[in-house]
């Protein structure tokens, strides 16, 4: 019966393979050729001028003084909003870009809405204005590249140390991720291309690069991108419609205003490529995690058939989309909750509340991202429970024989 298990077994195996690659293949070669007829051929010309070039120094001394009284205002009060972070007095800086050579500089402190607070031994970035009196500087930013670094390798270790090949994987697929959005999603958009068929080409090549890369070349693996792009494509359906309906124009605050005017991008369908991009990083997380779990039932229920591995895999999808459902509303509202502050500090109703864009917009990203959630499970188990089934019945009529 041993020997009679690898020869059974392998065609089975062979024939699954196959019809992966008969539905992946063309999927690939489609979305190649979607990023060859989208590459970015040039860089976005601006009408705005540069900004000035920000220079690296380190705060070697700081001398504060009192600042003198402001002048009230018409009743006598004294004038409110006064943004103080560092009070009155000059920093000795000295200069360590190479390219400005060496030596020292002074410049008043900083001060006012967003201003760094800074001390002796602060590493720090400067910019220099050119004028007939003489160059004059200013601190304008924190070096951060230090911090960010060590960062970035605790954060590297502590997933390579848990999860070890697995770790390394996935961090190769997040290296991927951000060359693809780097490289060509952004570039492209800047270039004039739709971002919305930029964003659709860039998720299919997100998708197909790192679901592979991280999990391996597996009928499961391709399941999940199968019900990862099935549910991106429902998920921009149905941002387009629920955009055109509410009357979004993507235009919400000075950024993307911004954007907009300088650069010319078209922020609707910027609106509505930010709100696939966003989705895609949910939806492979289910979709990955329906097939694996339809996968594992099969190996332990052999006699469960399709529909009772759909049903036993939708159990699991429903628990894990009523959390993931909370964590995608959390996440939009942390990213906007400024604007959302703002908003509802005019004390208005309710109803002008939800109503505004801002607001609105927010919305839409939160439960057209949920409805394209929703919909990847059912697809994704479907799909799971037909492939998982059919492998079970395969490897029992093998260890029958």
């Amino acid at each position: 019966m041993g020997a009679h298990h690898p020869r059974h077994a392998a065609p089975t195996t062979r024939r699954l393979r196959y019809a992966a690659l008969a539905v992946i293949v063309p999927l690939a070669v489609v979305t190649l050729g979607g990023m060859a007829w989208l590459w970015p051929t040039g860089t976005a010309a601006s009408d705005q001028p540069s900004p000035l070039e920000q220079i690296e120094g380190v705060v070697t001394a700081v001398a504060r003084e009192p600042c003198p009284a402001p002048p009230a205002d018409e009743q006598g009060a004294p004038p409110s909003g006064t943004l103080e972070v560092n009070g009155c007095g000059r920093a000795v800086v000295a200069i360590t870009d190479g390219s400005e050579g060496e030596g020292e500089v002074r410049t008043d402190l900083p001060n006012g809405a967003g201003a760094p607070e800074i001390g002796e031994g602060d590493d720090v970035q400067l910019i220099r204005t050119i004028s007939p009196d003489g160059d004059s500087w200013s601190i304008v930013d924190h070096q951060r590249d230090s911090e960010l670094w060590i960062l970035a390798a605790a954060f590297a270790l502590a997933v390579v140390a848990f999860g070890r090949w697995r770790g390394v994987t996935a961090l190769t697929g997040l290296a991927a991720t951000f060359t693809l959005l780097l490289l060509f999603v952004v570039p492209a958009i800047l270039a004039g291309e739709s971002p919305l068929l930029v964003a659709i080409v860039g998720s299919s090549a997100i998708v197909l690069t790192v679901l592979y890369l991280t999990h391996g070349f597996s009928v499961s693996t391709t399941v999940a991108v199968l019900g990862t792009l099935t549910s991106l494509g429902l998920t921009g359906l149905l941002s387009a419609l629920a955009v055109a309906s509410l009357h979004l124009t993507g235009f919400t605050d000075d950024l993307s205003t911004t954007v907009g005017t300088t650069y010319g991008v078209d922020m609707r369908g910027l609106l509505l490529a930010g709100i696939i991009i966003g989705s895609l990083g949910v939806l492979d997380d289910v979709t990955v995690t329906q097939a694996a779990t339809v996968g594992e039932i099969a190996q332990a229920n052999p006699g469960y058939d399709v529909g009772s591995l759909y049903r036993a895999g939708a159990r699991v999808g429903r628990a894990h989309v009523a959390s993931v459902i909370n964590t995608i509303v959390l996440a939009y509202a942390g990213s906007s909750l400024p604007l959302i502050i703002l908003v509802l500090a005019n004390n208005d109703s309710l109803g002008e509340v939800l109503t505004d864009q801002i607001i609105a917009q927010e919305i839409v990203r939160s439960a057209v991202a949920s409805l394209g959630l929703v919909a990847a499970v059912p697809i994704t188990t479907a799909l799971a429970a037909l492939t998982a089934r059919q492998a079970v019945s395969s490897a029992g009529t093998v260890e029958q024989a």
